[in-house]
């Protein structure tokens, strides 16, 4: 009895060795198996992968079927081959390899877009709970109700969105909830830091003067003649007494002004072309004047009307730059959050080495630029790098304030309702 009894312990304290082993695997580190990545120990399935891998093929006009499917691209590259045009006479054939590459660098660049969905969706959420920052079913329905009546006034028009862009309702959801969150992470993150103080103003102010002056301006009245003839002879018939308006329609070959009976309104100096320019700022008002030879043809003008220079005083300007300083300190504290929220949740982020893309902590270091500034991995001037939040927005994914539920890379990323008109 207690032989059959250590025996039956024995295989319990096995069992429960054998069941401890994942919770042990996870607490380590790593990825699941049934998973492409983690973040913070959420992990992001296979499953969900392959689902917006489709969505993302489908916007991209490709089919289930043709998603190019590693590592031997089989499918991909006998679809590829069908749809080659012959090759010229005396051009080499395209080899498979060659169309094993293009299959490999498109999987690539889905894969990643679809990884940047998911982990941005894991980061939102995880910010916004350690935020403290939650969102109701009332608000993500509200919200909802709002961008699909503003897209689709016809519900029909709803369903064939869904179908065509391979997304269920349960997505879209999730996606407004999203950018629900990214919403509240902004307003929490400049909340109270666009106070801006009278001093600031004036030290703007002082520093911008010009921003604020407006020059001289005039509005004018003109003939625009191909030939000095044809100038000579519309001034001569304004001499006469007749209307600019009326001798513009005659004379001019100036379609703008000539549509507007002649005017041409608001000019500062520094606008024309130099002749006329210095005729326009020397002459009287009332003064008609030409024929003024330019570039372009001959011109009769009179200056209908002159406007003094002005400039803004600091009480009148007072409104504006408040506004725009405003702007700048919440942007600057929107700019710190994003640096910051990327560095803590990439750190959060592990990547099954089949899937690694720039935003797991995993992921190899950036190659340096090429010299000369040669086109590299680098995004274009003014663009954030790969996987980080536009500049001044709120974290990765989030779309702007106001938009429709976005969350999407672009080129070939699954897409969301459009924006209203």
């Amino acid at each position: 009895m207690r032989t059959t009894s250590r025996h039956a312990l024995n295989k319990l304290v096995a069992l429960l060795a054998l069941l401890a082993l994942p919770v042990l695997v996870a607490a380590c580190g790593g990825v699941p198996g049934n998973a492409v990545a983690t973040v913070d120990g959420e992990a992001i399935e296979k499953k969900e992968f392959d689902h917006w891998l489709n969505i993302a093929a489908k916007s991209g006009g490709q089919q289930a079927a043709q998603i190019p499917k590693p590592p031997a691209f089989t499918e991909c590259v006998a679809g590829k081959r069908k749809t080659l045009p012959k090759p010229a006479k005396g051009q080499p054939k395209t080899t498979d390899e060659q169309l094993k590459q293009q299959c490999k660098q498109e999987y690539e660049a889905l894969r990643d877009q679809v990884l940047q969905l998911l982990i941005s969706f894991e980061w939102i959420e995880g910010e916004a709970n350690e935020l403290g920052l939650k969102v109701s079913d009332a608000e993500v329905k509200k919200q909802f109700d709002m961008q699909k009546k503003a897209s689709f006034p016809k519900e029909a028009d709803f369903q064939k969105f869904l179908k065509d862009s391979g997304q269920s309702l349960e997505d879209i959801t999730l996606r407004v909830r999203l950018d629900v969150l990214s919403n509240k992470i902004r307003e929490k993150i400049t909340k109270g830091k666009d106070a801006v103080t009278d001093a600031e103003i004036k030290t703007y102010y002082d520093k911008n003067k010009q921003r604020f002056a407006q020059p001289e301006r005039r509005d004018l009245l003109v003939v625009l003649t191909k030939t000095e003839a044809k100038a000579n002879q519309a001034r001569a018939a304004l001499e006469k007494g007749q209307k600019f308006g009326k001798v513009a329609k005659r004379f001019s070959i100036d379609q703008a002004s000539k549509a507007q009976g002649g005017k041409l309104l608001a000019v500062a100096k520094g606008q024309q072309e130099k002749a006329l320019d210095d005729a326009v700022f020397k002459a009287s008002k009332g003064e008609l004047t030409g024929p003024i030879k330019t570039q372009f043809g001959f011109y009769v003008f009179e200056v209908e009307k002159i406007t003094a220079a002005s400039q803004q005083t600091v009480e009148q300007a007072k409104t504006t730059i408040k506004q725009l300083l405003a702007s700048q300190k919440q942007q600057k504290a929107l700019d710190t959050f994003v640096k910051d929220f990327r560095k803590k949740w990439k750190e959060k982020t592990e990547c099954r080495k089949e899937y690694v893309t720039q935003d797991c902590s995993n992921a190899p270091e950036p190659k340096p630029t090429p010299a000369g500034g040669a086109p590299g991995t680098v995004p274009p001037q003014g663009a954030p790098p790969q996987g980080a939040p536009p500049q001044g927005a709120p974290p990765q994914g989030a779309p702007p304030q106001g938009a429709p539920p976005q969350g999407a890379p672009p080129q070939g990323a699954p897409p969301a309702p459009p924006a209203p008109e």
